[in-house]
């Protein structure tokens, strides 16, 4: 927990700077809305579906600001309501306060659900227990934040469990590093709950500045994500949240410019502390996202990533001064071999087909080597069969096997010991098929993924040298989910959903899982893979 109350104390700490600062200025005079919209997949499949006036094509930087597309108003349900509570209950926050210089909306943040993995002999019942509050606002005219806490147990099922514990804190031992305790993706590190289930809890937030029409400032530890796909093969939302700082340009109507600067951690314990806990180590993270308009239909963007050294397990240094170039491309070659950074280069593309068709595609690189590469492509349709709602999401990834690797391995690309990008890291081909569809608020979701597996492993980017067993498998996962959506506003709904997965490997149990259960989705949580 120490971890988390850091994360807490430095966000508050930042966002009474800002308010005070922009206080103090006096630079406001009515109250304008700079908030992101929320990083999860269902925001995400609505914002390509252009239900606004123009079709959205900026990048693909995410999350957007509502300044951007105000994505909210667009979705959220019109119907007429005749009493407070269902005004509330399918179209409100459930607290909204507004007044001359402020508006201040209050969620709560849940996921609970229940359910069994039928094919696991031991009958153990699986849960997920999250409580916990979303606030966002908007002060004056130019100033917005947001700020999530979360407490969560749960208990997964066999292949989940596996994967978060091959994924733990690692601990200085006599000749080789013990692993400890778990990390959930999107949540963060863990501790024991009863037998086989984990405790944890996390905080996410951000408070953004927008000074000018054409410049945006955000500050935070919220997910972020590149790319028009349900994958990203360069930042995703998979890993957990890091601080960081970003500056949104829009140089020109056909040229815009993002700045991230972040501090990523390896869960590798330092060997000697005097405090509590010893300190993990820190890593710098950057990245420079220049993106080109050559029309109203297609966006190109250039995407460079930087790991940078801030030392090991005994010292400690600050990142090089090439740490805050703005300037693509540049650090990693004047850098390359020293030790001091490894950058992810990449590409990222986005083709509107009329309005309810895009093609989009990715291609990564890792420091400048042409043996590690990655790439993606893949398309989403609306509205098939005149059906309203109806999404259609087809993809493709493959990473080599080593792609997010470096000869330093506290240099891979990680962030609490998990993949930046893919959920699934090196080593496979994904074939991907989502599909959802929404009436009268009852919706159907269905996910079906495939993957090739070569010379894989699941902790192949742990900060470590360790002798790893690879191994070649073919999986499949498939999800259907059923529920009826009570508020858009808040992704809030309750559901029923069934998970099969498989692999070709005798040794490793069939998932056939049943759920039910209520919740509201702000951010995700893969478990697709």
């Amino acid at each position: 927990m120490q971890y988390l109350h850091e994360k807490l104390l430095s966000l508050k700490f930042e966002t009474i700077k800002l308010v005070l600062f922009c206080t103090v200025l006096n630079c406001f005079s009515s109250v304008s809305q700079q908030n992101l919209i929320p990083i999860h997949s269902f925001y995400k499949d609505h914002l390509f579906a252009n239900k606004g006036h123009e079709s959205y094509n900026e990048g693909s930087f995410f999350p957007v600001n509502e300044s951007k597309y105000d994505l909210i108003p667009i979705i959220n349900d019109s119907s007429k309501q005749y009493y407070k509570f269902t005004e509330v209950l399918f179209k409100k926050y459930l607290v909204e306060v507004k007044g001359k210089d402020f508006y201040i909306k209050l969620s709560p943040a849940i996921d609970f659900s229940i359910g069994r993995d039928i094919s696991d002999t031991v009958s153990r019942t699986l849960f997920q227990n999250t409580k916990g509050i979303h606030v966002e606002g908007s002060l004056f005219k130019n100033f917005s934040f947001s700020t999530s806490l979360y407490e969560n147990q749960g208990r997964f099922a066999n292949y989940e469990t596996a994967y978060y514990s091959s994924l733990g804190e690692l601990y200085p031992g006599d000749s080789i590093y013990g692993r400890q305790n778990a990390v959930i993706p999107g949540g963060g590190r863990t501790k024991p709950f009863k037998i086989d289930g984990f405790d944890y809890a996390y905080a996410v937030g951000y408070f953004v500045y927008a000074p000018f029409k054409f410049l945006s400032v955000t500050a935070g530890n919220n997910a972020q994500f590149v790319g028009d796909g349900h994958r990203s093969l360069l930042l995703s939302d998979n890993s957990y949240s890091a601080p960081y700082f970003r500056i949104d340009w829009d140089i020109h109507p056909k040229f815009s410019f993002s700045y991230m600067r972040s501090r990523h951690m390896n869960l590798l314990r330092r060997p000697a502390t005097n405090s509590v806990e010893s300190y993990y180590e820190a890593k710098g993270y950057s990245v420079n996202y220049f993106t080109y308009k050559p029309s109203n239909k297609i966006a190109i963007s250039l995407f460079e990533s930087g790991e940078w050294n801030r030392g090991d397990s005994i010292t400690s240094k600050h990142s090089h001064p090439l740490f805050y170039n703005p300037v693509p491309f540049v650090s990693g070659l004047v850098l390359k071999g020293k030790n001091e950074v490894v950058s992810l280069l990449g590409l990222n593309i986005g083709y509107q087909v009329g309005k309810l068709h895009r093609l989009y595609a990715q291609v990564a690189m890792n420091d400048y080597a042409t043996d590690k590469l990655g790439f993606q492509l893949g398309y989403r349709g609306y509205n098939y069969f005149g059906l309203k709602d109806f999404m259609l999401q087809v993809e493709y990834n493959y990473t080599s096997s080593n792609l997010y690797q470096s000869t330093n391995p506290r240099l891979n690309s990680s962030h609490f010991n998990m993949p930046l990008a893919h959920v699934k890291g090196n080593g496979f081909q994904e074939v991907l098929l989502r599909t959802n569809y929404e009436i009268k608020r009852v919706y159907a979701e269905v996910t079906a993924v495939y993957y090739l597996l070569s010379s894989y492993n699941s902790s192949s980017l742990l900060p470590t040298y360790n002798a790893q067993t690879l191994a070649s498998n073919n999986v499949f996962y498939g999800s259907v989910e059923l529920g009826y959506r009570f508020n858009r506003k808040m992704n809030f709904s309750v559901f029923g959903n069934y998970t099969f997965r498989t692999i070709d490997d005798p040794t490793v149990l069939t998932t056939n899982q049943l759920n039910i259960g209520v919740r509201t989705g702000f951010i995700n949580h893969y478990k697709d893979f």
